[in-house]
């Protein structure tokens, strides 16, 4: 299973927030290039990164953050956060982003999602499919669509998505453990899915536990910046595995 650390962006700076909201935002650093290099000093491969402004705006706002990560360290990055139009997609990758996470989009506008898919591969799209009380939800999280979680995946599985991206926002920055149960119900029901499990993640024991389940990679965060799981360790789990 993928180690992939988060590294959540507003005005350039390295934050995280509590169920997706604002109002909760911690910054951690000033330098997200330093934390990149950080993670990569300790063997990580996989970075997910986000625009949190992005995200608010609707349309790609901190590529520049991407681009010196992308050019300073050889992370594979996966980047979400108002991902929007070909344009955003095109600034993204140009920036440096080896895959692109679409959530809102492709509730909101499943024709321009399914396009990305046919245009740049479904090796480049990733689904994100974060939700809330199995409803999925858009906008930063603002907003609860009709969307019921699972057909919703399926749906795109279809379509020929093969990386899914699922955040149980309840869970998110909270630190009380990773939804087990939700994440089993998902590839019970879709077994081919590449399944990156995200947010709640709190001790270290959780996460052989999710790979054991099945998922393909999980998105630590919060755990890390604040020291609920060492470096140290992520660094171990991922030279024995």
């Amino acid at each position: 299973m993928r180690i992939i650390p988060a590294i959540d962006i507003i005005n350039g700076k390295c934050v995280r927030l509590s169920k997706g909201d604002y109002a909760t935002k911690i910054i951690y650093n000033e330098n997200p290039l330093e934390v990149a290099k950080m993670f990569e000093d300790h063997g990580v491969q996989y970075l997910h990164l986000v625009d949190l402004d992005g995200a608010k705006a609707s349309h790609i706002v901190n590529h520049k953050v991407l681009e010196l990560i992308a050019t300073n360290t050889n992370l594979i990055i996966d980047f979400g956060g108002g991902l929007k139009s070909d344009d955003d997609l095109k600034i993204a990758f140009e920036c440096g982003a080896n895959q692109i996470t679409g959530g809102s989009i492709a509730v909101k506008n499943p024709s321009i999602f399914r396009s990305w898919i046919e245009k740049f591969g479904a090796d480049k799209i990733i689904l994100g499919a974060d939700a809330l009380d199995e409803k999925v939800a858009v906008s930063g999280w603002q907003e609860e669509s009709n969307e019921e979680l699972i057909p919703f995946i399926q749906y795109y599985m279809k379509e020929g998505v093969k990386y899914v991206i699922c955040t149980d926002i309840s869970k998110d920055g909270m630190l009380q453990g990773p939804s087990f149960e939700l994440y089993q119900k998902i590839l019970t029901e879709t077994p081919h899915v590449k399944l990156i499990a995200s947010g709640g993640i709190s001790t270290f024991e959780e996460i052989p536990k999710l790979a054991e389940m099945g998922c393909e990679g999980t998105i630590i965060g919060k755990s890390i910046y604040e020291h609920k799981i060492s470096m140290k360790q992520l660094e171990n789990y991922i030279l024995n595995n």
